[in-house]
């Protein structure tokens, strides 16, 4: 049991893992395995154990059962699902970053990356809510990690705003040749935006490609038709595009969202 390293082609390869408290059984032989450059995305209903098994894989919970093997000296990056920060204290958002332990380039890089440059200088508890996700996306990327793991990163951001930031954080697996492990509640828009899904409720209930995942029985039980009708109107062509303030902006060459 625990956690081990090894020299295979997965980044990561989840094996049979079980985690329990208090004789309460959070997760049930649950593995996955993650490859550089895949989008992985875990759905589940509340209490299905989602963020348990993000904490499992970052080593801040220990498994009762099963282990965890990561590619020797990964580098990973992580977007937690909530940050509580003190109003009274001041910290602009430079410095927020700095925090993360790596070069003041590294973190502009970052900032240009996700087109937040000019909120460098801002106080970061008076950003947005869609402003303060790309800021803790920059300095989950600043590290170049091999493996970014995102714990519903797209809290207290609109519809249109989150539509844009799942496109950027697509585009992050080509920019840093990383895989993604993510987990979230939006499935209309995750299932254009993954290569593979697992559908969890304490153990893995369905996985695969998001069309197959998105038809299978357990699936349905979970999330019903609806879903799946809501999932269809999101995969027809766009047009035009949104940004992060929820503003239409006309697509061009350059747009790859089909």
């Amino acid at each position: 049991m625990g956690n081990t390293q090894q020299d295979g082609n997965a980044l990561l390869s989840v094996n049979k893992l079980g985690f329990a408290v208090q004789g309460k059984t959070i997760l049930d032989n649950v593995s996955l395995e993650l490859s550089r450059k895949e989008i992985l995305t875990i759905i589940g209903p509340n209490g299905a154990g989602k963020s348990t098994l993000v904490k499992l894989v970052l080593g801040l919970l220990a498994p009762t059962s099963g282990n965890i093997n990561r590619q020797n000296k990964i580098s990973i990056g992580y977007v937690p699902q909530r940050l509580s920060l003190d109003s009274t204290l001041p910290m602009k958002v430079s410095r927020f970053l700095s925090l993360a332990q790596v070069d003041k380039a590294a973190c502009y890089e970052a900032l240009d990356f996700l087109h937040i440059r000019h909120l460098a200088g801002q106080q970061i508890h008076k950003l947005s809510g869609g402003e303060l996700q790309r800021v803790l996306l920059a300095r989950a990327i600043a590290r170049k990690p091999d493996l970014l793991v995102l714990d519903e990163p797209l809290q207290g951001v609109d519809v249109n705003g989150q539509i844009e930031l799942y496109r950027l954080i697509a585009s992050m697996r080509d920019h840093l040749d990383c895989a993604i492990l993510m987990v979230s509640h939006d499935l209309h828009l995750v299932m254009a935006q993954t290569d593979s899904v697992i559908c969890l409720n304490q153990h893995v209930c369905c996985h695969g490609q998001p069309e197959s995942v998105s038809q299978h029985p357990e699936y349905l039980k979970l999330f019903g038709q609806q879903a799946v009708d809501e999932i269809a109107v999101y995969q027809h062509h766009h047009d035009h595009h949104h940004n992060l303030h929820g503003e239409a902006v006309n697509c061009d060459e350059g747009c790859n969202h089909g």
